[in-house]
């Protein structure tokens, strides 16, 4: 059977006990997503970079698919944790790059006055499969080179 779109573990994480996504209810868009350690997210201040959580995980896929990264819907409510990003963007051709494998995380600010631990194997976020498409005209060549924030260089 040909692999058409899932999740496996990313080299460094293959003895860390990573669970991988599911989806909790038969209607549910998106995959549980959580993080593969331990980690503090800071009370936010101006200037501060934004926290990556790790995941353990990679995401393979179909060429015109990408795997959106989105926010639980308690965590700005009851943690105070919104995405930098707002919505992370996962490309197919990310998967199994040279610089990270295709690990993905996410990018979180804390806005409680106090810092937030995070556990591992805690629920963090969701990810879900889409479909793009493409105008009339396209004609991009372009090859991946590398892993986060890399598309432009």
């Amino acid at each position: 059977m040909k692999k058409m779109r899932g999740f496996e573990i990313a080299k460094g994480f293959e003895n860390a006990q990573v669970n991988l996504p599911v989806r909790k209810t038969k209607y549910s868009a998106g995959y549980d997503i959580e993080a593969a350690e331990d980690c503090i997210i800071p009370s936010f201040k101006l200037g501060q970079a934004p926290t990556l959580v790790k995941t353990g995980l990679k995401a393979y896929m179909q060429e015109d698919e990408y795997l959106m990264l989105c926010n639980r819907s308690s965590n700005p409510k009851k943690k105070g944790l919104v995405m930098a990003n707002s919505v992370g963007i996962i490309d197919a051709d990310y998967y199994e790059n040279p610089d990270n494998d295709g690990h993905f995380m996410f990018a979180f600010y804390n806005t409680k006055s106090e810092d937030v631990e995070i556990k591992k194997g805690e629920a963090i976020g969701q990810a879900i499969f889409q479909k793009f498409y493409v105008v009339d005209d396209d004609n991009a060549e372009g090859k991946r080179e590398g892993g986060f924030g890399s598309t432009t260089k």
